[in-house]
């Protein structure tokens, strides 16, 4: 189940109160008063919006540009002239039923700096005519955009559009726009990531390369000093992984791995400077305080680990994450705790930064090649997409006429007071440029080296390698000479030695790029060694498959290894699971003979796993089925599988199962009226309690949703209540309308306890 609060998410208002002291109000205070000194939301000139902002005393927020160099913008990256791109969406939601969102108005613009004051004054149109476009990641000559469904390689002609490839043609298959990939962040490894998605691709000898990888967050990517991913959903602060991204995701029968999508942050409390009428929800119990501002994250988005060196040490490694429905950005800081990462919120009833302005909307957050973070600002009233707007949502936007303008966007960055950092622009030799203070600086140096695969940067780059005093210089030049197909063995082993805990996990996890069967007894007495040390053992575990590929046998003695050694350990263990695909059921048999224990880790972990593949099997879909209920399918498709999986299985985060859950094969009533109106959270499905930090949200309805008819819904519940393993009678129109009868003029979602 999801909160359905877009791409981005819901809509919203704000109380004029220091950003440094913003206690909450209770019972005093007047909700009919707030309502009326709120009710109306002008449109502010950029610079009266600039002035509702407030930032954490130490701090300016200066505009880098707004309308007309930019409209609506949602994505951005930049080059190594330090000139801006950005992704405009200008079609969505022209109003509250999205009429003409399918026009091909959306461009992809370069903004540019010429007078070095950080202000752009110099636009140019890239690319026009697209429709939704929604992220965008500069790899060598040229420049991915996603434009729904598609994923393209467009090439630099100048400053304006070559050669065309189509990258992949099912980027985004199913979901609406809010619940589709995005995020093409470029990692360390040279691999480039999403949220919403479980892929990756590459650029590598000429082609594109495409693979399976963890299923990530919702809008918005970010890494850190070590190639981490963190992401989140609309609900949750920060979710992200303790281990380098590709790692960990060989196993497809296992729906979750320990160390990947972990809740960093629990903490989701939230605290706007004005009331947030305006919440998809705020019409129910707890999700507004008594002075109408918004209790917890419902947005949550565009994440962002600061390391721009420009901050001062304190917030080196913080991560800051947008919320739009409540106007402003939150600040977490972040914690080694051994390989862990563990996170809580910088301030206590108070945000980095927040507005008053209702339709202050940052969106997604970024690191400038200045060291600044910059702020995307779609700057409008409606941010929740259609498909889950519910009326007390649209009464307020009518309320206070949040409709229009649509042709609003602004982008700002945040820098200490008194500082203005000018352009950086990566020219010349390139290696040095891996000792910058800038993550940025150095991401964008280990890109351009492996993007212009010269060679003979390679003894440089070995000279950084082994300057232990620079670490993270290190960590860049191996992974450099790894994107150069030149690194060796030998440039890897005495990584294995150096004192800095996070250089030795990166040796190993580049491991696999120099290993062969040449090699690959000397590896693995490395890695026998090395698994002996409690904190190297998941990583040393998680890159056994490619062990394996050069010596079975040696793999197969590794991880025996891990899980004897380590048997309780739920990252282990998952581990473990991550090498035996199709294999989970003799190495059950291998632990029972050797430890009857049922109540192990690795046990238990692997009783879910094969009860999953179980499942699994009695739930290959039906031909017959997809025939019978087309448009039940493919409405599927397109609202419920992004969260609830295409095998009805549930999403980490996000959803509970629909196979065998009784609330989808029990009486129909009830289902149809949780599909209608919605269900809050927590969740009892076939005996398990779904709550936070498990499934973070609720689940809302889509009798307002115009596209669907009673015969469409229908459809669907009888398409979800027949598919994968369940068995059920299916349902009417008839079904759907009596429901309708029974419950006309509600509003609110449905409870557990109502349902029963």
């Amino acid at each position: 189940m999801n909160t359905g609060r877009l791409l981005i998410a819901g809509a919203f208002t704000g109380l004029m109160i220091s950003a440094c002291n913003n206690p909450r109000k209770h019972a005093t205070t007047d909700s009919l008063a707030i309502r009326q000194q709120y009710a109306e939301s002008p449109v502010l000139t950029p610079a009266q919006s600039l002035d509702k902002i407030q930032v954490e005393n130490g701090f300016s927020v200066q505009l880098v540009a707004s309308e007309p160099m930019v409209v609506v913008p949602v994505a951005m990256t930049f080059d190594e002239r330090g000139r801006l791109w950005v992704a405009e969406m200008t079609g969505y939601m022209p109003d509250t039923v999205g009429t003409g969102e399918d026009a091909r108005n959306g461009k992809i613009v370069i903004l540019e700096d010429t007078t070095g004051d950080g202000a752009m004054d110099k636009r140019t149109v890239f690319l026009d005519s697209l429709v939704l476009p929604r992220a965008l990641c500069i790899v060598g000559n040229g420049i991915l955009v996603a434009e729904p469904p598609k994923l393209w390689y467009y090439t630099f002609d100048g400053d304006r559009p070559g050669k065309k490839t189509l990258v992949d043609s099912l980027y985004t298959v199913g979901g609406n726009v809010e619940h589709q990939p995005n995020g093409l962040v470029r990692a360390m490894d040279n691999w480039i990531y999403n949220a919403k998605s479980d892929k990756r691709y590459r650029f590598d000898g000429g082609r594109w390369l495409k693979e399976d990888t963890h299923f990530r967050g919702q809008w918005g990517i970010s890494q850190d000093n070590y190639g981490r991913l963190f992401y989140n959903n609309n609900s949750e602060n920060l979710l992200g992984d303790y281990f380098s991204a590709g790692l960990g995701a060989g196993n497809p029968n296992q729906r979750k791995v320990d160390g990947f999508d972990e809740n960093i942050v629990p903490d989701n409390k939230v605290y706007p400077l004005r009331p947030n009428m305006g919440v998809n929800r705020g019409y129910m119990k707890g999700v507004l305080d008594d002075s109408l501002r918004l209790v917890n994250f419902t947005a949550a988005c565009g994440p962002l680990v600061y390391r721009g060196g420009l901050y001062g040490h304190g917030f080196e490694g913080n991560a800051f994450v947008a919320e739009p429905s409540a106007n402003l950005i939150k600040r977490n800081i972040l914690e080694n705790q051994g390989y862990k990462v563990k996170g809580r919120q910088a301030y206590k009833g108070r945000e980095f930064l927040a507005s008053t302005d209702e339709r202050f909307r940052p969106v997604n957050l970024h690191l400038g090649p200045d060291g600044a973070m910059y702020v995307l600002d779609m700057y409008r009233g409606i941010i929740q997409h259609k498909t889950y707007l519910t009326p007390y949502l649209k009464n307020e936007i009518g309320a206070r006429d949040l409709t229009q303008p649509l042709n609003c966007g602004r982008i700002y960055r945040v820098v200490p007071t008194g500082v203005n950092p000018g352009p950086v622009k990566i020219t010349g030799d390139l290696v040095p440029y891996l000792l910058h203070a800038n993550g940025w600086v150095r991401d964008k140096a280990q890109q351009m080296i492996v993007d212009g695969q010269n060679r003979q940067l390679a003894p440089a780059l070995r000279e950084r390698l082994h300057d232990a005093a620079q670490p993270l210089a290190a960590i860049h030049a191996l992974w450099a000479l790894e994107g150069l197909h030149a690194l060796t063995l030998a440039d890897v082993l005495p990584l294995l030695r150096q004192p800095d805990a996070a250089l030795r996990s990166q040796a190993i996890t580049v491991l696999p790029a120099v290993m062969s069967s040449g090699n690959a007894k000397e590896v693995a007495a490395v890695l026998e060694e090395m698994m002996a040390d409690s904190l190297q053992a998941p990583v040393v575990t998680l890159i056994l498959p490619a062990l394996k590929k050069k010596d079975a046998s040696a793999a197969a003695r590794l991880l025996q290894q891990a899980w004897r050694s380590y048997p309780n350990n739920r990252v282990v263990a998952d581990a473990v699971i991550s090498n035996v695909k199709d294999k989970e059921a003799e190495l059950l048999s291998a632990i029972e003979a050797w430890n009857p224990d049922t109540n192990l880790v690795i046990r238990r972990h692997l009783d879910k796993v094969l009860s999953d593949i179980a499942n699994r099997r009695k739930s290959r879909m039906d031909d017959a089925l997809l025939k019978e209920y087309p448009r039940g399918n493919l409405i599927f498709k397109t609202i419920c599988q992004t969260c609830h999986g295409a095998d009805g299985e549930g999403i980490q985060s996000l959803a509970p199962p629909l196979n065998h859950s009784e609330l989808v094969t029990g009486k129909k009533e009830r289902l149809i009226a949780i599909v209608l109106y919605g269900l809050t959270g927590p969740v009892t499905v076939n005996g398990k309690l779904y709550k936070s930090p498990e499934i973070n949200g609720d689940m809302p309805g889509i009798i307002n949703n115009d596209e669907f008819s009673d015969g469409d819904i229908a459809q669907l519940l009888s398409f979800i209540r027949n598919a994968w393993g369940n068995k059920a009678e299916k349902v009417t129109e008839k079904d759907i309308q009596l429901v309708k009868q029974k419950y006309k003029g509600r509003e609110k979602s449905f409870t557990m306890e109502e349902l029963k």
